[in-house]
């Protein structure tokens, strides 16, 4: 063992480190709103502050409340051409299209800036900011690959050529106009192979499940309502059979006890990691390096010295610090 030492990080390629995001990584980034002040909705408050309760009246579902995934559901069951569906999903489209990151660095930023295009995070969520991170940081470095498992409200997409990108737009490869990604499906079955995006970006995750070294879980309580994708992510994990040193890590403000339990079914033996701040999370303290540091700390007994980002309130200077990791990637990859 190297005692206290702590020796630097050189970069390598290798396995990825996965992030999978749900809305509680949102509320962690903004806590008090979106840069206009307006307020992200988990399910259990979606109808009250998307206003959606005189629509709901007028079909008779009064109290609806947290359980509009199920009321969706229903009505698609009886009627799959309701046209309370498209009013639903554009209701919800056009208030998570109309929120904004802020100017200054926020959580997102520091993530898409803290992995590399090795790494892969998954978005269960439907807001925007995940998209707005990657594109206002997109000439610092190449960024990680990501999936929107549940679309989202400012994602396009090209059917014929399998692309993807902010709306409104037009395909990279193509030039035809992008269309919205779906939002919402029926909860009794999910059936993400309905739509051919959506099947795509579910495949994304499950090979990233089946090559990562690390996987952070960011805010997602893995509702009943989202059983068949937890199914779907605990298949791709076990597909590789026997996993020995892979690391799991959970960002979340719940009862550890609770988060180990929930998670149990991922984690090996007892390599995992709970925090309740991603500021404490492991691509925060060893950003860019995550693996390597955890590699050097497993395999080979030796500490990695951390390097967490500063607090920074202009994008700019967070960019900036950012250079010199980047720089020794571009000298590996020469």
């Amino acid at each position: 063992m190297s005692g206290n030492v702590e020796f630097s990080i050189e970069p390598s390629s290798g396995a990825p480190h996965l992030f999978i995001l749900g809305a509680g990584a949102s509320r962690a980034a903004l806590p008090n709103g979106d840069r206009n002040g307006y307020q992200l909705p988990l399910l259990d408050n979606l109808v009250e502050v998307l206003g959606l309760e005189n629509l709901l009246k007028d079909r008779g579902a009064d109290g609806v409340g947290a359980n509009f995934e199920a009321f969706y559901s229903d009505l698609h069951e009886a009627n799959p051409d309701d046209p309370l569906l498209y009013q639903l999903e554009e209701k919800v489209r056009n208030y998570f299209a109309r929120l904004e990151l802020p100017s200054e660095p926020t959580i997102y930023d520091y993530l898409v800036l803290s992995l590399r295009e090795k790494d892969f995070i998954a978005t269960f969520n439907w807001d925007p900011f995940l998209l707005q991170a990657a594109t206002r940081n997109a000439r610092i470095a190449t960024l990680p690959r990501m999936a929107f498992l549940h679309g989202g409200a400012t994602l396009g997409i090209c059917d014929d050529d399998y692309l993807k990108g902010p709306l409104p737009g037009t395909c990279s490869k193509c030039g035809n106009p992008l269309r919205p990604s779906r939002l919402l499906f029926p909860v009794k079955d999910k059936d993400y192979d309905v739509d051919s995006h959506i099947s795509g970006e579910w495949s994304g995750l499950q090979a990233a499940l089946n090559s990562a070294y690390i996987v952070t879980i960011f805010g997602f309580g893995a509702p009943e309502t989202d059983a068949k994708a937890v199914s779907i992510m605990k298949n791709a994990w076990s597909e590789t059979g026997k996993r020995d040193l892979e690391e799991i890590e959970i960002i979340d403000i719940r009862p550890r006890d609770e988060l180990v339990e929930k998670w149990s079914p991922f984690i090996v033996r007892s390599h995992y990691q709970v925090t309740d701040d991603f500021f404490n999370s492991m691509v925060s303290r060893f950003p860019r390096r995550t693996c390597e540091a955890f590699f050097n700390r497993t395999l080979l007994l030796q500490l990695s010295k951390e390097n967490p980002p500063p607090r920074l309130e202009r994008l700019a200077e967070l960019q900036a610090w950012f250079r010199p990791l980047i720089e020794d990637e571009e000298q590996l990859s020469a």
